[in-house]
């Protein structure tokens, strides 16, 4: 069934048009279309990762069952549709947990793997393709491949981390962790510059499964980049949580409500806001989920999220300094801006963002063209310093800067549907860009 709806992501800064078709029956057909399709599942991506401009979405919500689950193994079978937060709800009241989630528990598993989302617990733990032993994807020739690190070795090495351009996953496997009860016990140490942080991270990296820095940008100078740096460990009692309210922003306003004046007054409180010891997941690993369409607050216009990572040592330590100088001498700073180190683990896919070295992750009110050259000037350094930028969060780097961060695309290029597409990849490919909003 073809449905004409306003599909976006969630940076807002496209307004695209695309036809959705939704897909509720994992056994059925993919949609004939005339142009290219992507999967789409709740748009969480926040550039165009998950947009097909002119050409049309599969609307794989629908595809929402729980298939099985073995008590003894914690492996969970679903369908690709499924939600994270819908696996919360049935695992957690059992005794088991996600073994990898991202800031957000509003994500479908399809999604999850075609982003190879990461977690607070990389250091430990990877990314979620290192918990995803099989899946299925159905491509545009009708033929269903079940893949994993053995049987299509290639074709499970594309998808995971493929943004949805190998064909549709329709179910998966999902390795859970077992863990006593719904609460984190928790510390959190502030630091006064990045020296700072790295010797406090890698010791509390040694001693817990959970490790994030909250990072102050309004800072000027990187020397004096200010932070907290949490550290948690799933408790060992049990216990039981009661519902929370979320509160809703109802609409965009003309402008965004993320300014110098709000950025530095928010920071200050943050940073001296006292914390407990012990609570609930959801406060630990989705704060943001507690304001339900929160990205509204970047007003119409929307807002560009930035995310690379630079590697160890010397070089990666200067360039990340330089991150931090050059986005304070902007102004234009991020209330929300995440830092944290990735693990040893290698990449599972071809266009796996992870990889050994710290990550930065911040938000940038879209302001034209001074936010497009500051993100640019960012893509630089990260590039000099042998990173890269992740594709779920970008929205407008170039084809010389993506093909420098991801030597692999073109062996990646091989296992690529050939109905399949996404704004992204035209874009990163050599194709055309979508305009940006305006207004």
């Amino acid at each position: 069934m073809i449905e004409q709806l306003t599909f976006g992501s969630w940076g807002g800064v496209f307004a695209p048009r695309q036809s959705v078709y939704a897909m509720r029956d994992r056994t059925a057909a993919l949609p004939r279309t005339d142009g290219s399709v992507l999967p789409y599942g709740l748009g969480r991506s926040y550039g165009d990762s998950c947009l097909n401009d002119g050409n049309s979405l599969i609307r794989a919500r629908d595809l929402d069952r729980l298939m099985a689950f073995d008590a003894a193994t914690g492996v969970l079978r679903c369908e690709a549709g499924v939600l994270l937060s819908e696996i919360i709800e049935f695992a957690l009241p059992r005794g088991w947990f996600l073994p990898v989630t991202p800031g957000t528990k509003y994500v479908t598993v399809g999604g999850a793997i075609a982003n190879d989302v990461h977690g607070k617990n990389h250091h430990r733990d990877g990314s979620i393709g290192h918990h995803v032993p099989r899946f299925e994807v159905l491509r545009s020739d009708g033929s269903r491949r079940a893949c994993s690190a053995d049987v299509e070795a290639g074709l499970y090495r594309a998808t995971v981390g493929g943004l949805g351009l190998t064909g549709l996953i329709t179910w998966a496997e999902i390795r859970l962790q077992k863990v006593a009860g719904p609460w984190i016990t928790r510390r959190a140490d502030r630091f006064a510059s990045l020296d700072e942080f790295f010797s406090l991270s890698e010791p509390l990296e040694r001693q817990h499964q959970y490790v994030v820095a909250w990072l102050d940008c309004a800072a000027r100078h990187a020397p004096d980049a200010r932070g907290i740096l949490f550290a948690g460990d799933h408790a060992e009692s049990p216990g039981v949580l009661a519902a929370k309210q979320r509160f809703c922003l109802p609409f965009a306003p003309p402008f965004s409500l993320v300014s110098g004046l709000t950025l530095r007054a928010f920071n200050a409180l943050y940073y001296r806001l006292p914390r407990p010891s012990r609570v609930p997941y959801d406060s630990f690993f989705y704060p943001l989920d507690g304001i339900r369409n929160w990205n509204r607050m970047y007003g119409r216009r929307g807002f560009f999220q930035y995310q690379c990572v630079v590697p160890e040592g010397a070089a990666g330590r200067g360039a990340l300094g330089a991150i931090l100088s050059r986005i304070g001498a902007s102004g234009q700073g991020s209330f929300l801006a995440v830092l944290k180190r990735f693990g040893a683990a290698p990449a599972v896919g071809m266009l796996s963002f992870p990889r050994p070295g710290t990550t930065l992750a911040l938000d940038f009110p879209n302001r034209g063209g001074s936010t497009l050259e500051l993100l640019a000037s960012l893509d630089g350094l990260v590039a000099s310093a042998g990173g890269r930028v992740y594709p779920a969060k970008d929205a407008r780097m170039s084809p010389q800067s993506f093909r420098a961060f991801y030597p692999e695309w073109e062996a990646f290029c091989a296992f690529v549907d050939p109905k399949f597409s996404s704004s992204f990849w035209r874009r990163v490919t050599g194709g055309a860009a979508m305009p940006l909003r305006h207004a």
